[in-house]
């Protein structure tokens, strides 16, 4: 049986995803608006609600779900819809230098 992790949106950021108007397709979530929170054995992901849904910390509008080899599901009202996590860019603070300049080398005969 899969094991499914849990991650928890956090609360400030539960209320402005409550409150956004719906999207389709892939959603994108951030690593910083969540918290790992364990996980949990079950044969989909709808097993997985349905036995947290009985525990005093159901899945929460938000909540994601990590299938392994699969990826991740986010909780909406409409039910799980894939997601993905956006990692920020990474900056090697090298951008706004200019290029160096130099004099041209000479071509080799």
């Amino acid at each position: 049986m899969p094991s499914f992790r849990i991650f928890r949106m956090k609360e400030a950021e539960r209320q402005r995803f409550r409150w956004a108007p719906h999207s389709s397709g892939v959603s994108q979530a951030r690593p910083r608006d969540y918290e790992e929170a364990g996980a949990v054995e079950a044969e989909s992901v709808y097993a997985a609600w349905s036995h947290l849904r009985q525990t005093d910390r159901p899945l929460e509008v938000g909540d994601i779900l990590e299938i392994p080899d699969q990826g991740l599901r986010i909780y909406k009202y409409v039910g799980f819809e894939e997601a993905r996590w956006v990692l920020p860019e990474i900056k090697s603070g090298l951008e706004g230098v200019p290029p160096a300049a130099g004099a041209a080398r000479p071509d080799p005969l």
